[in-house]
């Protein structure tokens, strides 16, 4: 009964079969064509890589170029807006400029009579007259 379940217990005793490759997996001559395909490619790509660039440099070389901007001897500004050389200098200027017209009488516009008047003294006059309202009964 042993037998019916194992059918390889039957077999006769052979010798094991040769070593050998087996041919029908993968097409050896079509791997080889491929691999000659890409470095053939990979050759004729260089070449013309190779082409491009002495090309470029020719053209390169035949190119004559103008003085460069920076160089030339008028002395131009750029455009605004333009790099701060000394940036604690320039906000130590500001800063200056705005307590000064914060703390003295001048025009803001001379011919709508608008002046500036320094700010301890606006303080002073907005206590004494008070801030205008609106009146009560009037649309809100």
């Amino acid at each position: 009964m042993a037998e019916m379940h194992l059918p390889h217990a039957d077999r006769e005793k052979t010798e094991p079969a040769a070593v050998d490759h087996e041919t029908s997996d993968v097409n050896i001559r079509a791997v080889f064509g491929f691999a000659l395909g890409l470095t053939v490619t990979t050759i004729v790509v260089g070449f013309a890589v190779w082409v491009l660039f002495q090309y470029f440099t020719a053209r390169e070389a035949r190119t004559v170029f103008t003085e460069y901007p920076l160089a030339a001897k008028e002395s131009r500004l750029p455009p605004e807006p333009r790099l701060q050389t000394n940036p604690r200098e320039d906000l130590s200027n500001l800063r200056a400029r705005e307590d000064q017209a914060l703390s003295s009488y001048g025009w803001v516009d001379k011919n709508a009579g608008v002046v500036r008047i320094p700010i301890e003294r606006a303080m002073q006059l907005v206590v004494e007259r008070g801030l205008p309202a609106r009146p009560e009964g009037g649309p809100r």
